[in-house]
């Protein structure tokens, strides 16, 4: 399986994730089970139905992060030193050339993404467009809304 890049921040919540799947919602959901049981007839017993189908939502999602973890390549912004170029973990600051509008954007791994945020896929076409350029640079991006171009007016280690 190939590494999965991590930022220390997205490392951390997906650990905070695991302990909590672990520690209470995999215990509450056994407590549900056996509560649903003490009903009676488990054969029209939606609660016992509604437990096991959130039982076994958890413990694939416990699977699934515990998966991640043991492939992810955790990387500190912060002690990159990539010559001012765009990699994962940066921090860009843009200006859209044609309304002028400005945004910054971290990219991240796949489930760090949160653009409200301002956190962007590693995988995203903006992000694609952005990797190994630097400061004064123009990326330009195939989005589905039309092509796009940026000016890169600054790139930041944080």
């Amino acid at each position: 399986m190939a590494t999965i890049p991590l930022t220390k921040r997205g490392a951390e919540l997906l650990k905070e994730e695991l302990h909590r799947l672990k520690t209470v919602e995999r215990h509450a959901v056994i407590t549900a089970i056996a509560e649903a049981r003490a009903q009676g007839d488990l054969s029209e017993n939606a609660e016992y139905d509604a437990a096991k189908d959130k039982q076994g939502f958890i413990e694939g999602r416990i699977l699934e992060l515990e998966g991640k973890l043991s492939v992810a390549q955790v990387i500190d912004p912060s002690s990159l030193d990539a010559g001012g170029r765009v990699v994962f973990g940066t921090t860009v600051d843009l200006e859209e050339e044609e309304s002028g509008s400005a945004v910054t954007y971290q990219i991240v791994g796949d489930d760090e993404a949160d653009i409200k945020l301002g956190l962007i896929s590693i995988s995203s076409p903006i992000a694609r467009a952005l990797i190994g350029k630097e400061a004064g640079d123009v990326a330009v991006v195939q989005a589905p809304g039309g092509v796009k171009r940026y000016e890169i007016v600054d790139v930041r280690y944080i």
